[in-house]
């Protein structure tokens, strides 16, 4: 599946600041904001989204695969489900 906005949930492990567009803040033109999300563009969204996605994922049982951080695996005595983060 495609999740849209996905990279808009990651949480970020560092302090990243950006310029205000122009004319946001007329009275403070010169202010920074600080990121308390990620956001698309940035290069660590991606990571920030896949550190995300495997927690929430481990928490219903899943495990990475030892072959692939990316499979994740989830046995049971009824299934097998492999999901597989690209």
């Amino acid at each position: 599946i495609d999740v849209n906005n996905a990279f808009l949930n990651g949480s970020l492990k560092e302090d990243i600041y950006m310029k205000q567009h122009e004319g946001f803040n007329i009275q403070y033109p010169t202010l920074v904001c600080r990121l308390k999300k990620a956001i698309y563009g940035l290069k660590q969204a991606p990571r920030a989204w896949f550190a995300k996605l495997a927690s929430t994922l481990i928490t219903f049982g899943f495990k990475p695969a030892k072959c692939d951080n990316s499979l994740c695996i989830l046995v049971n005595a009824v299934h097998t489900i492999y999901i597989y983060i690209y």
